[in-house]
């Protein structure tokens, strides 16, 4: 089969750049942006129930997926509830209670926003049935989300003086790149390859049942967990650790440009070596990396400049290698379900985050760390040196299928 032309690369993957500027700001700037009309307290009760109900859907999501498999209608139902969402939760109401408020537009906010992500995914995912050529599609999904995430990390700043005001502007400036993009999208995307079948909703959890995909899944949470502890705690390093708060945003953007830029080479590295083995390598690039900000100190900008962009390198292969390794699963599998597998995936992908917060964040307090100062060597240890004893995990967890592997096959 030949190559999947770039015009369809660029279409399918187009999507990925407003859905990922819809998501930092939520995890990044929706706290500062309540915290002075909400207690840090009960806006805290409100994010973490949110978020769970954001990866307790995801599986639903795909089961659904996979019963009514029209993904052109499903993701145009999405976007429009995600798009008023999200500009109803960075707009403080004046006739309204703001608690309920933010309750109601960040659900609706929540529905949108995984509703597109699990049918997109799951939509490249039966574009081609070549292995590399799934790699391709998610590599440019993935880069277009790393610009989405770029833009969404400068523009509050660069807008506006203040960040509820940069907020609310940007707010008009996503409605512009979801209108765009989503057109390209839904245009531009051929249909995808059908099942032979529509699973019943009782099967969304058969996922579990090959036994690829249940091996999968440990070695995925703990990658998982090891890649989003430094993301919980990077502003607390930058800030107290290395004392350059006034450079975070530049660190913020060499990790994702690093990110981004690195896509062509996962993609070509997995098709020479294989898939499973080209991720074990950016795990490794990212446990050098982080061995290297655990003897950071104060001022020491050259050296985490650098330790951002090998770890932004690595960050490429983590988003565009696993939804590539599990649509080799599903090809396998002898009733393909690919709603319920990226369901699944995208419920354990959130599953992290909650994880790391709710791991990373107890310690610190446990070990006497505190914003602005307390135990430094603790923050560093949390935010270096247990990301890779997971990393570590998950690499040896994959490691015994290696000898068994093949190029783009995924024997986990």
């Amino acid at each position: 089969m030949s190559p999947l032309p770039r015009t369809r690369l660029l279409a399918y993957g187009g999507l990925g750049l407003p859905l990922a500027f819809a998501a930092l700001p939520l995890y990044v700037h929706l706290a500062p942006f309540y915290s002075g009309v909400i207690s840090l307290s009960l806006l805290g009760a409100i994010l973490l129930a949110l978020r769970f109900l954001d990866a307790a859907i995801d599986p639903l999501i795909g089961a659904l997926f996979d019963r009514f498999p029209h993904p052109r209608t499903l993701v145009a139902l999405s976007l429009p509830v995600l798009g008023l969402g999200w500009i109803g939760v960075f707009t403080l109401p004046e006739a309204w209670p703001v608690v309920p408020w933010l309750i109601v537009m960040l659900t609706l906010t929540t529905v949108g926003y995984s509703l597109a992500t699990v049918v997109h995914t799951s939509w490249g995912a039966r574009l081609s049935n070549v292995p590399h050529e799934r790699t391709r599609l998610f590599a440019a999904r993935e880069g277009f989300g790393l610009i989405g995430v770029v833009l969404a990390a400068a523009l509050p700043t660069v807008l506006a003086a203040t960040l509820a005001e940069g907020l609310a502007r940007m707010g008009w400036i996503f409605l512009g790149l979801l209108l765009v993009f989503a057109t390209l999208t839904l245009v531009a995307t051929p249909p995808m390859q059908r099942s032979a079948r529509s699973p019943g909703l009782r099967q969304m959890l058969r996922p579990l049942a090959n036994p690829a995909f249940a091996r999968f899944a440990p070695g995925y949470l703990l990658n998982g967990v090891a890649a989003a502890l430094p993301a919980t705690l990077v502003i607390f390093f930058i800030d107290d650790v290395l004392q350059l708060a006034s450079h975070s945003g530049l660190f913020l953007v060499i990790y994702f440009l690093s990110g981004a830029l690195g896509l062509p080479l996962w993609v070509r590295l997995a098709k020479r070596i294989g898939t499973l083995d080209a991720w074990l390598l950016s795990m490794a690039l990212s446990i050098a990396a982080f061995s290297g900000a655990f003897w950071l100190g104060a001022g020491d900008l050259v050296g985490y400049a650098l330790v951002c962009a090998a770890s932004g390198l690595a960050l490429g292969a983590d988003l565009a290698l696993p939804p590539a390794l599990v649509a080799d699963m599903i090809d396998a599998d002898p009733a393909p379900q690919p709603g319920a597998y990226y369901g699944l995936m995208s419920f354990f992908a959130k599953l992290t985050l909650a994880l790391a917060a709710g791991l990373a964040l107890p310690l610190l307090d446990f070990w006497g760390y505190a914003p602005g100062g307390g135990n430094l060597f603790a923050l560093s240890a949390t935010y270096a040196l247990l990301p890779i004893l997971m990393k570590l995990g998950a690499l040896a967890w994959f490691w015994r299928a290696r000898p068994i592997g093949h190029p783009g096959v995924a024997p986990c």
